[in-house]
């Protein structure tokens, strides 16, 4: 399973680990991904996303029906 985020596409970024000494070293910035349930009033049931902390902020304050309309108007299954 992909570490991306459903709502807003946040997928992992790349960077440097910096040292005291300023050596360099790769690294990876995850995403804070977690696997939440949306009660859809509208659906009458239970969806199960994998989606980053500021997607459920954006779905409490924008209404989860709202934002799975998007979602399923880009074609995306849950």
């Amino acid at each position: 399973m992909a570490r991306v985020c459903v709502v807003t596409g946040k997928r992992p970024m790349s960077g440097n680990n910096v040292s005291h000494a300023n050596n360099k070293t790769r690294r990876r910035f995850l995403p804070n991904l977690q696997r939440k349930r949306f009660w859809s009033p509208r659906r009458k049931r239970w969806v199960r996303l994998r989606v980053s902390a500021k997607a459920i902020k954006i779905m409490n304050r924008r209404g989860v029906d709202r934002v799975l309309d998007d979602l399923q108007k880009k074609g995306v299954k849950f």
